[in-house]
């Protein structure tokens, strides 16, 4: 731990850098123990001081400053639940002030591997990614359908690599616990590999979300960001269960396909859970 002292003397956006990497480091030991006694008394000390020095800066806000003050308090007092909120506070702050906001990604605190184990997975609840390029929302519905107890994905052979860094950065883990694989939905137009499966379509001018009557068993498909599902797939999912729309009240009247995605598969899981 670098004394307050010399921390004091450094540029200014190095010593607030430098305290956010050190609050970070405290952040992430306080998850993984769920108590303050890991730290020793003099960390504890430097936590307070360097609240303490920070409110005294008046290059921030005064709801900045505000905000040390009141870390200041908590950081005396080593049994506060406040603790982590407040060291988790602060690095944000001082990360802002850096330019160095942090991305959902950073969020996870804990480092390690899923346990496949201990997800619930629906039997038949399969979703097709439809030339989604985007590596981040490939992540995130990636992520999704881990939350939601997707059994497999499918992508096109368009599909951005879930195994691209930003994709597997969003997923946080999610790419290494869900089944999944690349292959074409058709075998010819309009005909689909597997006739067996019910095909539904997330996109417009479908049926209600409320009203939609999702599957025991089925493939739910997702298209691209810049085309929506494409039109074999939609003649496929038109002549099985249809299309499946969420209403929109504002002037845009569309979500980013992601977005879509999560509130299409929490809905389908919901259904599966009572059946």
């Amino acid at each position: 731990m670098i004394p307050l002292y010399k921390l004091d003397k450094l540029p200014r956006t190095q010593k607030l850098r430098k305290i956010a990497k050190i609050l970070t480091m405290a952040e992430k030991r306080l998850k993984m123990s769920t108590h303050t006694g890991i730290f020793t008394s003099s960390e504890l000390t430097f936590f307070t001081d360097a609240a303490k020095m920070l409110s005294n800066d008046a290059l921030f806000s005064q709801d900045a400053q505000k905000a040390f003050l009141e870390a200041a308090n908590v950081f005396g007092n080593c049994d506060s639940s406040l603790f982590l909120r407040f060291i988790n506070r602060i690095k944000h702050i001082l990360l802002a002030e850096t330019g160095r906001d942090q991305a959902d990604w950073d969020f996870t605190g804990i480092d390690g591997k899923l346990d496949p184990e201990k997800r619930q997975i629906f039997e038949g609840m399969w979703v097709y990614l439809e030339d989604i390029r985007s590596p981040f929302n490939v992540g995130a519905m990636f992520r999704t359908a881990e939350s939601f107890g997707v059994e497999k994905i499918i992508l096109s052979s368009f599909c951005a690599d879930p195994r691209h860094r930003r994709a597997e950065r969003t997923a946080m883990g999610c790419i290494d616990v869900v089944s999944w694989e690349r292959s074409e939905l058709f075998v010819k137009p309009e005909v689909p590999m597997d006739t067996s499966i019910p095909i539904f379509a997330l996109e417009t001018c479908g049926i209600p979300l409320e009203e939609f009557s999702f599957p025991k068993r089925g493939l739910l498909i997702a298209g691209s960001e810049e085309l929506g599902v494409s039109p074999q797939a939609l003649a496929a999912a038109d002549i099985s269960l249809g299309r499946v729309s969420i209403p929109c009240y504002g002037t845009k009247a569309s979500l980013n396909v992601s977005v879509a995605f999560g509130i299409a598969i929490q809905k389908w899981a919901s259904v599966m859970d009572l059946k």
